[in-house]
């Protein structure tokens, strides 16, 4: 029998809480540092969705359909779908106002290994003028891929997320009214072939273009697997070998997928987005010293109403004018002197003390990468 002394309530407390942070440390040793694996840098090539889109009509809207005298198309899809039921409007009769009816445009996706029966979410986005979608029912569409063919169809009650309510000139609106979508809506009709089966080898197309990383999967998968079983063919394609037997071929993917990459820097890269002014950067982008000068230009344009009275008794009429005040204001700007950055901490705490707005940084950086200060890839979306 072990025999434990009692201490006093705070040297408990404190010897408890130096276990405490011991088990912690001894635990964080003995778990692996986190890698990514090769499912999250490559896919399988011929693994993939596809698109499919509609025309379709929603019905059951309460009055907020589509305008039939300026969208006739409503009016001609509709007729046809009652032709296809068997019913047609007597000659010489008025084309019909479809105020409950609109016009959409029905979009999917179909996954790869998808097969017939299978439910697939659809979006339903107004083509026409329709004012809301909202208790629309979406009426049997088909759906085709971009070879033409019927591969799902669709039909539904519509789930839109929005809200609105207008009276007496007055409207108020939460979210998008003329959009919704159909968890389920669409059966899978056909089934597209992949050719994960095909051939002795199988492919994996990595999602940036990396000769490092290309390298880092082919070298992962020879040492883990098998030697000599992937090649690097350039910087975005590895092809491996793997078995011909479709479960020997499945399990050899699933073990491939989950195989850790030893740790890389991506490629330093600024990416700007010009319309919004954000602005980001990885760890890897570094900054060489360079000096910066920073101002502002301000340009401020006043019009102020000038009446002229006429003389009495001079039947001249009163005349009004405009006086324009155009005032020019330059902020003086300072040279700032920026040390070589090494660090992404560095670079964004060098670039803060300029105290510029995002939209200046977008000029300033692209400044600094033409000087060649700016050891990264700078790309503009």
């Amino acid at each position: 029998m072990i025999t434990v002394p009692l201490l006093p309530s705070s040297a408990g407390a404190r010897a408890l809480r130096r276990l405490a942070a011991f088990g912690v440390l001894a635990l964080a040793a003995a778990l692996p540092a986190y890698a990514l694996r090769i499912k999250e840098v490559a896919a399988v090539q011929g693994v993939r969705s596809n698109q499919l889109t509609g025309y379709g009509l929603v019905v059951g809207l309460d009055g907020t359909g589509d305008q039939t005298t300026q969208m006739p198309i409503t009016t001609q899809a509709m007729q046809n779908y009652l032709q296809q039921a068997g019913i047609s409007l007597p000659a010489g009769t008025t084309a019909p106002q479809l105020k409950n009816v609109a016009t959409v445009i029905v979009t999917a996706e179909l996954p790869p290994f998808a097969q017939p029966g299978q439910a697939i979410d659809v979006s339903v986005a107004s083509m026409g003028n329709a004012k809301s979608l909202k208790g629309g029912t979406l009426i049997a569409t088909p759906l085709r891929g971009a070879d033409g063919e019927i591969y799902a169809l669709a039909q539904g009650n519509m789930v839109v997320g929005g809200a609105g309510a207008s009276a007496g000139g007055s409207k108020v609106q939460i979210n998008h009214l003329s959009a919704g979508r159909i968890p389920g809506g669409a059966q899978v009709e056909r089934s597209v072939p992949t050719p994960l089966h095909d051939g002795e080898t199988i492919t994996l197309g990595l999602n940036a273009s990396d000769f490092q990383t290309a390298r880092k999967v082919a070298s992962t998968i020879n040492t883990r697997i098998g030697s000599g079983l992937a090649t690097a063919l350039d910087g975005r394609t590895v092809q491996v070998r793997a078995p011909m037997d479709p479960g020997s071929r499945v399990n050899f993917i699933a073990e491939l997928e989950e195989l850790p990459l030893p740790d890389s820097t991506p490629a330093a890269k600024v990416v700007i987005n010009a319309r919004t002014g954000s602005i980001v950067l990885n760890q890897a982008v570094t900054l060489g010293p360079c000096a910066i000068a920073h101002g502002n230009l301000s340009i401020t344009i006043s019009s102020t109403p000038v009446i002229s009275q006429p003389a009495p008794l001079s039947q001249g009429q009163t005349v009004v004018a405009q006086k324009s005040d155009i005032q020019l204001k330059q902020d003086g700007g300072k040279v700032i002197q920026v040390p070589a950055s090494p660090q992404l901490a560095d670079v964004v705490r060098a670039l803060n003390t300029l105290g510029a707005t995002p939209q200046d940084l977008l000029a300033i950086l692209q400044a600094i990468k033409a000087s060649g200060a700016l050891n990264a890839e700078l790309e503009v979306i």
